[in-house]
């Protein structure tokens, strides 16, 4: 994944097992906090790499454009990310993008919510829901 510094703008590789800890830029020193915000995922294998590679708990928000209900639900997720940064990632699978995706978790209706640990489901659901309920997801999983 590509991080740039705030401070200089350097482009810094960070390894997927990484997103969600503190690091360093490459070029300045300076702090490159945790992963802050969602995550939009561009495909499979990059999906793959990041749920398989981190520690932390992963919060999947299965959403497409033409979604109300998923446009509703982005300020909670993008709240939850600022709230569990360093604690858990965010990543955000359009489905229409994505669909090799949205089939291997079985997407029938969306927004759909699917929190993994070390790759694995921990819990899935369909619907809208609020920050509070997503945050307790992933802090169950942390637990």
């Amino acid at each position: 994944m590509i991080r740039t510094c705030v401070e200089c703008g350097q482009k810094n590789r960070v390894p997927a097992a990484k997103l969600a800890r503190q690091g360093q830029c490459g070029a300045c020193r300076a702090p490159l906090p945790p992963l802050s915000e969602p995550l939009s995922v561009v495909g499979t294998a990059e999906f793959d790499e990041i749920v398989n590679a981190t520690k932390a708990p992963v919060l999947v928000d299965f959403w497409a454009e033409w979604c109300a209900p998923c446009r509703m639900a982005a300020p909670h997720v993008e709240q939850v990310a600022r709230e569990m940064s360093g604690r858990a990632i965010v990543l955000k699978v359009d489905t229409e993008a994505n669909p090799e995706l949205a089939s291997r978790f079985q997407i029938r209706g969306i927004p759909n919510f699917a929190v993994l640990k070390e790759g694995a489901v921990v819990l899935q659901q369909a619907g809208l829901v609020d920050a509070r309920q997503l945050r307790s997801w992933l802090e169950q999983a942390e637990a």
